[in-house]
């Protein structure tokens, strides 16, 4: 089994990061000195992937200018060394662009590339999630499909109180700590319905029939097509689907506290910015304790009564 294309759903408004994402992609809000949605392509690049279908939508062209060839006059200007991981990626794969004609959802979304893909499982990759660590977490799972040819869906733990914001496995068997096969999948439930806090967080490596499935399904859940519900029918049509807690740091970029701890993490792993931001934020704590003692004792000493005359 190949897996040579992922698809990079990039169609969304981005309004959690209004204004900022009133002319520019969220895909484009930088982690440090890249965009996101270069970590997912680098990601996909170092697994394997040759072509990345990016389903897009209303101002994303900034992602199309960013994967093409870096311009002549910055290389004139020897600024050609801040492009060595961009032209890896440019240089080892290709990029197809898809306009989603309508906001329905993710699973419309992936939908979109089906005319793309044939008889050949695909990658899908949001653009939301940064996971990072030794091996990619595509690459996890799209060593697991090839060895069991099976559908694969990454998964991590999350706190019981956060399920309803994820979809959400029911185990069915469990190989090893971190492999399972799954029973059931449901779309953002309540703690009640929640069949585990396993939850899907943006990696997946599906068969062709997905396509079939998406193209049947209904509205689901916020008047979308959920791509979970179609993983679900893929149960219901026989097909296996495995479950597999991917190895890395999970980043969920898709707020604005998400994405400034994400800047905060690389800042302080990355060689250049670690010593200068460490000692930053040793400052800004020392300055947090003197503000939280000056504020005990202005509480401590309560203001006489005001006499008027």
């Amino acid at each position: 089994m190949v897996i040579a294309k992922s698809i990079i759903p990039a169609g969304g408004l981005g309004t959690r990061f209004l204004p900022a994402t009133k002319t520019m992609p969220k895909e484009m809000l930088p982690i440090l000195d890249k965009p996101a949605i270069q970590y997912i392509a680098e990601e996909g690049a170092k697994s394997g992937i040759k072509t990345f279908i990016v389903i897009t939508g209303k101002n994303k062209k900034a992602i199309e200018d960013h994967f093409d060839s870096p311009d002549t006059r910055l290389k004139d200007k020897g600024k050609e060394g801040c492009f060595e991981s961009l032209n890896k990626v440019i240089e080892s794969t290709n990029f197809v662009y898809i306009r989603q004609k309508e906001a329905l959802g993710l699973g419309h979304a992936v939908w979109s590339a089906s005319h793309l893909i044939y008889k050949e499982h695909v990658a899908i990759m949001l653009p939301d999630e940064i996971i990072t660590g030794p091996i990619p977490a595509i690459a996890q799972l799209m060593q697991i499909a090839q060895q069991e040819k099976c559908n694969v869906v990454g998964v991590q733990e999350v706190p019981l109180d956060q399920v309803s914001k994820y979809g959400i496995i029911g185990i069915k068997k469990q190989f090893s700590p971190n492999l399972f096969q799954v029973k059931e999948l449901v779309e953002k439930p309540s703690i009640a319905n929640a069949p585990s806090n396993l939850a899907l967080i943006g990696r997946y490596v599906l068969s062709p029939n997905i396509f079939t499935m998406l193209g049947e399904s209904k509205l689901g859940v916020g008047g979308e097509i959920q791509l979970t519900d179609a993983m679900q029918n893929l149960l219901y049509s026989g097909e296996k689907v495995f479950a597999y807690k991917i190895q890395g740091n999970r980043y969920d970029i898709g707020n604005p506290l998400g994405l400034l701890k994400a800047n905060l993490d690389f800042a302080l792993r990355h060689e250049q910015y670690s010593g200068p931001v460490m000692e930053y934020l040793k400052n800004l704590e020392k300055d947090m304790i003197i503000l939280e003692g000056q504020a005990s004792r202005q509480t401590l000493v309560k203001p006489k009564s005001a006499t008027l005359l």
